[in-house]
């Protein structure tokens, strides 16, 4: 196995009259990948050529409003999603607790339903079309996951199941340690960066290429459609080694479904992928009958 490296959460920490205040690999993963992807989208709006009629959907400039919006639905939803998908009773027991983002709780199920619904807003407010500006939110996301997935291994956080491969990772906390029957150090798959190679590294590729070498820019929402179908697919494999929530669990449900039918079952993350995965094949589908624009 592979012990996990010593490296903190925090960056750096300062002390300003009895406040603390730190900077957080997280957030760091937060800002940079904002900031990447909205030079994406604005290397992607400067080229005409890539759009449908050779007209891009927005002005560069109107990018960085675009990235505002953006950053709000990431925060609400995916805050809200959390508290929906994932430990409903915990908030409703405490809702101010909700408030309290700082301690943790973020779904990207419930990031990508903000992202969708304040997306839709800008777009009606700034006559954007819509499957051209879709697009545009897809060709950028992948930055985000994948540098977010990193901070969430730097964080010791989100990690897989137990596992003796020797890649298996010994990660820090008695939670991460409690691995059942087993003496000794426990060994887990770092799912984070198995997602952050799926999600983030291996998508975003895919998707540059397809919008950048082969016009899929010209076909409205065949890189959403990808990009749904992609994260989906990828999210529902990497749930077979990631560990479940602790809610999930119990002595005649070990393995964490969220949906049980008799031996097998969903676990929640695989149940929210599934309509991701649906809406992409339909959108690609869709796309790839058109004539390219």
């Amino acid at each position: 196995m592979i012990l996990f490296p010593e490296i903190s959460p925090e960056i750096f920490s300062v002390d300003i009259g009895g406040f603390e205040f730190a900077l957080r690999w997280y957030a760091l993963s937060y800002i940079i990948g904002i900031f990447l992807g909205w030079r994406l989208a604005v290397l992607a709006t400067r080229r005409a050529d890539l759009w449908p009629r050779n007209q891009s959907p927005i002005e560069p400039v109107q990018a960085e409003d675009l990235m505002t919006w953006i950053v709000f639905g990431v925060i609400l939803g995916g805050r809200l999603g959390y508290v929906i998908f994932y430990e409903p009773s915990k908030y409703i027991g405490d809702p101010v607790s909700i408030l309290k983002v700082w301690q943790g709780g973020m779904s990207f199920h419930g990031g990508f339903l903000g992202v969708v619904f304040t997306a839709y807003l800008f777009f009606k407010r700034n006559l954007v079309p819509y499957a051209s500006g879709a697009d545009l939110l897809a060709l950028c996301t992948p930055i985000g996951l994948l540098l977010g997935r990193i901070a969430n291994f730097i964080n010791a956080e989100l990690w897989g199941r137990a596992t003796e491969m020797p890649w298996g990772v010994a990660f820090p906390g008695e939670a991460a340690q409690a691995c059942g029957q087993l003496s000794g150090l426990c060994a887990r798959h770092p799912s984070q960066l198995y997602e952050a190679a799926l999600e983030g590294l291996l998508l975003g590729t895919i998707l540059i290429f397809v919008a950048f070498r082969k016009n899929g820019l010209k076909r409205p929402g065949l890189i959403s459609g990808l990009f749904f179908a992609g994260y989906g697919i990828a999210r529902y494999l990497v749930e077979f080694f990631r560990q479940p929530d602790a809610q999930f669990q119990s002595v005649t449900n070990p393995v964490g479904y969220a949906f049980q039918f008799g031996d097998y079952g969903l676990t929640m993350g695989q149940s929210l992928s599934l309509p991701m995965i649906i809406l992409g094949i339909a959108l690609i589908i869709t796309a790839l009958r058109r004539a390219a624009l």
